[in-house]
């Protein structure tokens, strides 16, 4: 029998990135306030996740000014949408094995 959990992928073990990719997946984008209030995360560790997805080229990073004020938003990238479409078919492949 084929190993049902090889198309699991590691970057989304973890909840966080796990959350962010949800929302970019539902969502055009979202900025670093709306994502860190929707998890519920610390600066510190909404910054180190998305820098990891980032780093797997899973997510794109814009960063700009809006007025004054320093804006960053994210994009999931086709990669990370195709990535996390295949993570979620083998979660729920593995939860229909009997």
């Amino acid at each position: 029998m084929k190993n049902i959990i090889q198309n699991i992928n590691k970057a989304f073990d973890h909840r966080i990135r796990l959350g962010i990719m949800s929302v970019l997946m539902v969502n055009e984008s979202a900025d670093f306030s709306t994502l860190k209030e929707l998890l519920g995360v610390t600066d510190g560790n909404l910054a180190s996740h998305t820098k990891a997805l980032e780093q797997e080229n899973y997510i794109a990073i814009e960063k700009q000014f809006i007025g004054k004020k320093p804006n960053t938003s994210y994009k999931a990238t086709k990669d990370g949408r195709m990535a996390f479409q295949d993570h979620i078919s083998a979660l729920e492949k593995l939860i229909q094995k009997r």
